[in-house]
């Protein structure tokens, strides 16, 4: 028997130009799915890799994110699977000192661009399905210098609990992943380097994940042999969640 084949699915992906959505669209497509990558540019590469499509998208667009699905639809004649994976951040400062257009930023695609690929995907998923949202560890927990990050990911969890919720009935399933820090460009980003030095003491595991880490779990949710899993939020997080590794206790219990 072939576990967690995808074979004949159609799989959505934003934010699959680079990053854990790079890496998904490549497990998909191994698996047997027909993937359509969508971003804002560069994704002609990962296109030619794994036998996809890409197209064009502004997630923080709701017409762009209604093209796109559109567009999957019109090539493959459905949508099984959709992994809303685009996201931002808008950089590392205090609550006191951010503005409006951060948390604006963040919203625009992390949140919104959730919302939009839902309610655009779900008309051509006539046989049921899987969506997938990328949240983060920080979609359940506070975390210092990123509140326009952090509450845009915890809007994320209560989207994807409420659509689980409402999309039951029509056979498609909604869940999230929660990572901490993914070695992506974004994680490398200027400003960063004191959380992935943190991460690095308090995450049991030691390390920041690998965006394979991440698609495996994307692959592992978006399966039919995952029928009954909807409507969780998902650590992927080295044991973040279950309480500070005993380096960082040692550490703290040391001053």
């Amino acid at each position: 028997m072939n576990f967690f084949n995808l074979e004949g699915k159609v799989a959505v992906i934003t934010g699959g130009t680079s990053g854990i959505g790079a890496s998904t669209a490549e497990r998909l497509a191994k698996a047997g799915a027909k993937v359509v990558i969508a971003g804002r540019k560069g994704g002609e590469e990962v296109a030619a890799k794994t036998g996809g499509i890409f197209v064009k998208t502004d997630v923080s667009s709701e017409e762009s994110v209604k093209n796109l699905m559109e567009t999957a639809n019109a090539e493959f004649g459905g949508i099984d699977i959709v992994v809303n994976c685009a996201g931002v951040n808008a950089g590392y400062n205090t609550l006191m000192e951010s503005e409006k257009k951060d948390f604006d930023f963040n919203y625009n695609v992390n949140t919104m661009g959730v919302v939009y690929g839902i309610k655009h995907a779900v008309p051509f998923m006539k046989n049921g399905g899987a969506i997938t949202n990328v949240s983060s560890a920080a979609g359940v927990q506070g975390v210092p210098y990123l509140a326009p990050y952090v509450s845009s990911k915890w809007a994320v969890i209560g989207i994807t609990r409420t659509a689980a919720l409402e999309l039951g009935e029509k056979n498609i399933r909604v869940n999230a992943v929660c990572p901490t820090s993914v070695d992506t460009p974004m994680a490398r980003a200027e400003g960063g380097e004191p959380q992935l030095r943190m991460e690095q003491k308090a995450v049991p595991l030691g390390r920041i994940a690998d965006p394979e880490e991440l698609a495996a779990t994307i692959h592992f949710l978006s399966a039919p042999d995952c029928q009954f899993i909807n409507g969780q939020a998902i650590g992927v997080d080295g044991g973040f969640s279950a309480g500070m590794s005993i380096n960082a206790y040692n550490t703290l219990a040391a001053e």
